[in-house]
């Protein structure tokens, strides 16, 4: 039994080291690649700002639909209502 606890013992130690020293060189790896990466990319200044695409036009009808049915509903005010539809149609 003793044999059997000390091969065990000895087989636990080995596959912990394993993975220590595994782990250890992925880490490294991945250090260098994150360097490696850095170097490679252009520094933000020369990377060209993204725009935001235009928000497409929306349909006048379609939004002068939603105001009168805000308006029937009670949400929007005789005010309100006429405020929006002269933003509307400009």
């Amino acid at each position: 039994m003793p044999g059997l606890l000390r091969g065990a013992a000895r087989v636990a130690v080995v596959a912990g080291t394993a993975t220590a020293v595994s782990n250890r060189v992925s880490r490294r790896q991945s250090n260098r690649w994150a360097a490696q990466d850095a170097e490679q990319a252009p520094p933000e200044e020369e990377q060209e700002p993204e725009q935001a695409a235009p928000e497409p036009a929306k349909d006048p009808i379609e939004m002068l639909t939603q105001l009168g049915q805000l308006h029937s509903d009670g949400v929007l005010t005789d005010e309100e209502f006429a405020a929006e539809k002269a933003k509307i149609l400009g």
